[in-house]
């Protein structure tokens, strides 16, 4: 199963090589689903790719969610420089080196890292049909029930500040997935420092949808 997916992912974007990021969200979109999203998530490690994939719209709609998530994403990036912004599919991953918003081993905000997170609270407040998932991660130093404790509170820690900022509640889940889905190498200590990471991924709402639905269909 692992493997047609991959396959049909690699077929759909190979011969798309001149797309856009967001025509290729569209087909890849339309070709997935939330089952095939939640395969791939796994498969590669990559939470926040299998999340985003599997709350794909695709077809026209999906393309007209890409566009604004476009625009979304550039903003993000000028108004916090300190997070890394990439966009995937239908939606975009923001993601926070935990280094940035936490002192080491806490699950407390930095006085920094309430800075930078009102900075994005600004163009979240701006874009506010989306849905924001935050996932919290570790290393692997540690036992594993003391890192999925920890990367569960320190989601918990960034929804409820940005709740306390104004983003409705309603728009935010969390997700602690301790050192179970490393994106970088636990074997050096950078790729330990990235993995300390709090991703926020951005996806359209429903109304978003069935906004981008209407759209296309003109």
């Amino acid at each position: 199963m692992i493997s047609v997916v991959f396959l049909s992912a690699a077929v759909i974007l190979a011969g798309c090589a001149s797309w856009n990021k967001t025509q290729k969200g569209a087909a890849v979109g339309t070709a997935t689903g939330g089952a095939m999203g939640a395969v791939i998530g796994k498969a590669s490690g990559n939470t926040a790719l299998g999340a985003i994939i599997g709350a794909a719209v695709g077809g026209a709609a999906g393309a007209v969610i890409g566009n604004s998530m476009d625009k979304q994403a550039e903003e993000i990036k000028k108004t916090v420089p300190d997070a890394k912004v990439e966009r995937v599919g239908e939606g975009i991953v923001v993601e926070f080196n935990s280094n940035v918003l936490f002192g080491f081993d806490k699950s407390l905000l930095a006085m920094d890292a309430k800075a930078n997170l009102d900075k994005l609270v600004t163009v979240l407040d701006t874009y506010n049909e989306t849905n924001i998932e935050l996932q919290g991660h570790t290393d692997s130093k540690g036992s594993i029930s003391y890192n999925q404790n920890l990367s569960e509170e320190r989601a918990q820690t960034v929804f409820g500040y940005l709740d306390a900022k104004g983003i409705k509640s309603n728009r935010m889940t969390t997700r602690g997935f301790g050192e179970s889905a490393p994106k970088y190498d636990n074997e050096t200590t950078d790729g330990r420092s990235q993995n300390r990471r709090v991703e926020f991924l951005i996806t359209a709402n429903e109304k978003m949808k069935a906004d981008a639905k209407k759209e296309a269909s003109n």
